[in-house]
């Protein structure tokens, strides 16, 4: 696949302080699927779209395979080798990575074809992006509204 903005999104989203610990506190807590989630702040924040649950839920059915059978079996890889084998951990570190990056790959295809149009343009901001967000985290949570605060202050173009 070509261009991914989503996850060049992600990334630089992903490296703002604090982020990974709100998005590993609402995987591990909630069973939060982060690219979902990532997914759903981009989509409000970068493309001025207010997704539906059923469209959220469609969007995510795509992908629901790849992270089951892929994502998943390869984070509990590299969970278990952190503790046994260094070199066998940074490898699984760097494979789960990858797949996560497919995942967005798939989770961007799926989106552009469930809404027409999607694609970065102005208009998007904070409200958007959280009301996405708690779609994926019904009830909210801590976590959330720390995830919420560091979008809030990402710098335009980020």
């Amino acid at each position: 696949m070509g261009a991914n903005p989503l996850w060049d999104f992600s990334l630089a989203v992903y490296g703002r302080p604090g982020v990974p610990a709100a998005c590993l506190a609402l995987q591990d807590r909630r069973g939060v699927d982060v690219n979902l989630l990532l997914f759903a702040a981009w989509a409000g924040l970068d493309c001025a779209v207010r997704l539906s649950g059923d469209a959220l839920s469609s969007i995510d059915s795509a992908v629901s395979g790849w992270r089951d059978e892929v994502v998943l079996p390869l984070r509990a890889l590299r969970r278990r080798a952190k503790v046994e084998d260094d070199a066998f951990y940074r490898r699984m570190k760097a494979a789960e990575l990858e797949a996560e990056r497919v995942q967005q790959d798939r989770l961007f295809a799926a989106a552009a074809a469930a809404i027409a149009g999607l694609a970065p343009r102005p208009g998007g901001g904070i409200a958007l992006a959280v009301a996405n967000m708690a779609l994926v985290v019904p009830g909210g949570d801590p976590a959330l509204e720390e995830l919420a605060g560091q979008l809030a202050e990402r710098p335009a173009g980020e």
